[in-house]
């Protein structure tokens, strides 16, 4: 008799590969700083400079876009300006 092991699905797999702790991009942070790009939430930082210069390093790529810093402990947004 022939046993057979176990043949895991494709939604389990991809279930494993998908990060645990994702944040929700229509969830205002509470703490830390976040890029917002054309209104959108982006990426979350734990340092003001860290989002700037990530915002500066988008705006080389893509001059179009409007890129900010959104500061969650006094809720204020700051425009990041490219590099020139």
């Amino acid at each position: 008799m022939k046993t057979f092991k176990h043949k895991p699905n494709e939604t389990q797999l991809l279930e494993e590969l998908r990060p645990r702790n994702a944040q929700r991009a229509d969830i205002i942070p509470t703490e830390g700083f976040t890029m917002v790009v054309d209104g959108k939430l982006k990426g979350n930082f734990s340092d003001e400079q860290a989002a700037k210069a990530a915002g500066e390093e988008l705006l080389e790529k893509f001059p179009m876009l409007r890129v900010e810093v959104y500061n969650a402990e006094t809720k204020v947004r700051t425009k990041v300006d490219a590099i020139s």
